[in-house]
């Protein structure tokens, strides 16, 4: 099992900026890649970013050149920096990670950037 907290949501105004982060706790050796999907109310959940072990890191359309994810060699903490925030951006923020198992989810942290 692998636990996942999120923290570093919150309101910020169009144009700023915000890193979210990830701590990943439990069989952390197992995960094969670790991401950031979002979902705004109404809308169905989305993947904004994702980082696996092998291969190429993957943006959305919607956030590439303005968001950076990244993590920690130990698996520990994955973190995800948002630049130039828009007011299509709020939503719900979720860690997720995948092991060849499984896959885990966070409880979400809350990005708000006022229209």
């Amino acid at each position: 099992q692998v636990q996942l907290v999120e923290s570093g949501g919150g309101l910020v105004q169009p144009g700023g900026s915000l890193r979210l982060s990830c701590a990943a706790s439990g069989d952390i050796g197992s995960l094969n890649a670790m991401a950031w999907y979002r979902q705004a109310d109404g809308k169905q959940r989305e993947l904004v970013a994702r980082i696996p072990d092998y291969g190429r890191t993957y943006y959305a359309d919607s956030v590439k050149g303005r968001f950076t994810i990244g993590r920690d060699v130990a698996k520990t903490t994955v973190w995800m920096q948002m630049n130039s925030l828009k007011s299509e951006d709020p939503a719900v923020y979720l860690c997720n990670a995948d092991s060849q198992w499984d896959t885990y989810w966070g409880r979400g942290t809350k990005v708000i950037v006022p229209s």
